[in-house]
């Protein structure tokens, strides 16, 4: 039985409460839960899901996600529009939070990360009459 869609994604964090308050300024993505910096529960703007990002903090001495290595690579994040991806682009360019950028023909990318390392794409879907 195939699956519809990817519902969440949770990332293991140093410090939930101050990732969440990246996530939050860069994506403008709404906590939903705090469960007293443990671990937060956030929704990006007009979702439907209780929430599209869980983080767990683990510690600050955690180690980082290493480039090359099992594991996560990135989460994609969509945007409805060129100039919305251009925004973020200035946004992330300010945070030196930006390590790349891509045309993939079907989409343009950002790349981007966050405070623990963990690298994500926004992505604009190019429509498919352009």
């Amino acid at each position: 039985m195939p699956v519809h869609r990817l519902n969440h994604a949770v990332l293991y964090v140093r410090d939930a409460g101050g990732t969440s308050r990246f996530y939050q300024d860069a994506l403008g993505m709404e906590v939903v839960a705090d469960m007293g910096g443990k671990a937060v529960f956030l929704r990006s703007a007009g979702s439907e899901n209780h929430h599209d990002l869980g983080l767990f903090s683990v510690g600050a001495g955690a180690a980082g996600p290493q480039r090359g290595r099992v594991g996560l690579y990135h989460l994609a994040w969509q945007v409805e529009t060129i100039d919305a991806l251009a925004e973020m682009r200035a946004d992330l360019l300010e945070r030196g939070a930006l390590v790349g950028e891509s045309d993939h023909g079907v989409s343009k990318s950002l790349y981007a990360v966050d405070p623990d390392g963990n690298e994500f794409e926004v992505m604009w879907k190019v429509p498919a009459d352009a």
